[in-house]
């Protein structure tokens, strides 16, 4: 069978973790790379491994034989690289957020299904193997009804005024931040668990950093370099360091959550726990392996993960025996598993039911992003307007 061969646009932080994930995978190929030179798109062809060099993405989407593109940009530029992409009958894997506003999501959703390619998006923490399990023990009824979902997701990567990235200017992220980069996968992952969509929001941002200082020599993110070695430049901030909502579910269940990314110690800790009318669990994406289920007459449980203690819906997702720990790199690499096998057997969004997240859970993501927005600065609830489309 010949290899799904690929191409990729942008090779920052999330980019090389694709490639490794889709390497994973045995039946595709990493065949190109697009960056915005030529000279930084050789470079990084050479340290990554990948035959072809393009310093202009448009030159890498007349390529034949590239079948798939992965758009691994800023923010700013996924709503126009996504179009391109899908105009020329590539099937797209894009970065999350999908867009910069609803408006251009809702754009971006109907082109890619009048094309007819396969579109998805990386909300990856949904296909954790416990998150997995989790969502199947919720569809069968073992939790009993829904009533309750609360969590977090907090960083601390933006912790001090010397932290800057690109993701802080609202021309290259979008109007939100820490709601748009990690409250949008807290979203994802409860309506994906739970199976009820956000249909209503309330909504508290505030800027902790108002003033951050910009080193005049860039710094990786993530990066550790000695901050007493720079030099630094004031730059006024407006989007949001912190957030708490209060959403509302289509059923009328009730859910609140708090993203940060200046929580100290918090490294990458997305949680929730849901409260149903039998029992109640919690699940910790630093702790991935551990799924914490409670019960009022009886001893509450750990549940670790393991393919012979799941139920059989979610075994497919984890794919070593238990205790074989297995955490964020084997989560993104079920999501490349699970849409490169819908490419391989030739299924198509029209007819089959993804086992990823795609532009319509994209375009649902950036439209509670709005609402979380507007009900901040109007103080009031709003509905999300991407609901109605969707539950119809």
């Amino acid at each position: 069978m010949k290899k799904i061969k690929v191409g990729i646009i942008g090779t920052g932080f999330i980019g090389p973790t694709h490639i490794e994930a889709i390497r994973r995978l045995g039946f595709v190929e990493l065949v190109a790379l697009a960056e915005t030179s030529q000279e930084a798109a050789e470079k990084k062809a050479v340290n990554l491994g990948i035959p072809k060099a393009y310093g202009d993405y448009p030159e890498m989407l007349k390529d034949s034989e590239i079948q798939v593109v992965h758009n691994c940009t800023p923010n700013y530029l996924h709503f126009a690289i996504n179009k391109e992409i899908i105009l020329a009958g590539k099937h797209v894997v894009s970065e999350k957020p999908l867009a910069m506003n609803s408006k251009e999501s809702a754009e971006l959703l109907e082109l890619a299904e009048k094309h007819d390619v396969i579109h998805a998006v990386n909300f990856n923490y949904r296909q954790h193997a416990s998150v997995q399990n989790l969502q199947a023990m919720v569809a069968k009824g073992e939790l009993g009804k829904v009533n309750l979902v609360h969590g977090s997701y907090l960083q601390d990567w933006l912790l001090y005024e010397t932290d800057f990235n690109w993701r802080l200017a609202p021309e290259v992220g979008g109007k939100s931040r820490a709601v748009a980069d990690i409250g949008s996968h807290w979203c994802d992952t409860v309506q994906y668990v739970t199976g009820k969509r956000i249909v209503e929001v309330f909504a508290d941002l505030a800027t902790v950093i108002p003033v951050r200082k910009k080193a005049k020599n860039a710094i990786a993110t993530f990066s550790t370099q000695n901050i007493e070695e720079q030099e630094y430049e004031d730059i006024p901030i407006n989007t949001e360091d912190y957030a708490s909502v209060l959403v509302r579910f289509e059923d009328g269940s009730r859910g609140v959550f708090t993203v940060s990314q200046v929580s100290a110690g918090r490294k990458n800790r997305l949680s929730f726990e849901i409260n149903g009318s039998k029992s109640s669990v919690f699940w910790n994406q630093e702790e991935p392996e551990k799924l914490w289920i409670g019960h009022r007459d009886k001893a509450n449980e750990v549940l670790l993960a393991d393919p012979g203690l799941f139920l059989p819906e979610a075994r497919a997702a984890i794919h070593h025996p238990g205790g074989h720990n297995e955490g964020w790199p084997d989560a993104l690499k079920n999501m490349m598993l699970n849409f490169y096998s819908f490419v391989r057997d030739g299924k198509s969004l029209k007819t089959d039911k993804p086992k990823f997240a795609t532009f319509k859970d994209g375009h649902v993501s950036m439209s509670i992003t709005d609402a979380i927005l507007e009900s901040h600065e109007q103080k009031k609830w709003v509905k999300v307007q991407a609901a109605k489309e969707v539950l119809a």
